[in-house]
Parts: C-alpha cells; sequence; structure tokens
C-alpha cells in the first residue's frame, strides 16, 4: 500500500511564497506519474501540477510562472513551491502518484489560506 503524507500548509499572506511537500512511501521514480491538485470549497478539484517519471512537467493555467513541482529521489518527496499567491489560491492541496497499472494513491491533503 502506498503511503503519502503532505506536510507545509498554513496562512500566508496575499504576495507571499510557501511550499508544501508530500513524503511518499517507495520509490516515487517507481511511479509513472506525480502530482498536485486542488480543492477549494464547493469547487471541483482542480489539477494543479504534475511531474512525469522521466521529469517533464504540465501546470494548469492558473499558476503557471508562479507555482513549480519538484522532487528528490533521495528524501522519496515531492514539493510545490508557489510563489505570487492570490486569495484564489486558497485551498486543500492534495499530492497523488499514478502507478503504471493506472491506480492512483492520494494523500489526506493540507491546507492552505492566502489572506491578510
Amino acid at each position: 500500500q502506498v503511503q503519502l503524507v503532505e506536510s507545509g500548509g498554513g496562512l500566508v499572506q496575499p504576495g507571499g511564497s510557501l511550499r508544501v511537500s508530500c513524503a511518499v512511501s517507495g520509490s516515487i521514480f517507481s511511479f509513472y506519474a506525480m502530482g498536485w491538485s486542488r480543492q477549494a470549497p464547493g469547487k471541483e478539484r482542480e489539477l494543479v501540477a504534475a511531474i512525469g517519471s522521466g521529469g517533464s512537467t504540465k501546470y494548469a493555467d492558473s499558476v503557471k510562472g508562479r507555482f513549480t513541482i519538484s522532487r528528490d529521489g533521495a528524501k522519496n518527496t515531492m514539493y510545490l513551491q508557489m510563489n505570487s499567491l492570490k486569495p484564489e489560491d486558497t485551498a486543500g492541496y492534495y499530492c497523488y502518484v499514478l502507478d503504471r497499472s493506472g491506480r492512483s494513491y492520494w494523500g489526506q491533503g493540507t491546507q492552505v489560506t492566502v489572506s491578510s
């Protein structure tokens, strides 16, 4: 069973930065893809950023140029660096991994609140 644990969420002012982390059980390079989604109250879950096994990345238009996804194989950890945060970035952020059979695994989420 793959386990994912997010950390690093919190309260930040508009224009500020925050980095959330996702610790993954097992080697992160064994997965087909991994990434981050978010869900705000009353809204559907939205894919924010993803990274493939080869290192290719993609981002939602709403976060391009502000968010960066990365991973550290030595620590089996994935990160989402969020800069120039806006109130509309407020949401629960969830990391996931997708294995080569197409099965997905999700973390419990970490709350990010952008407010003055």
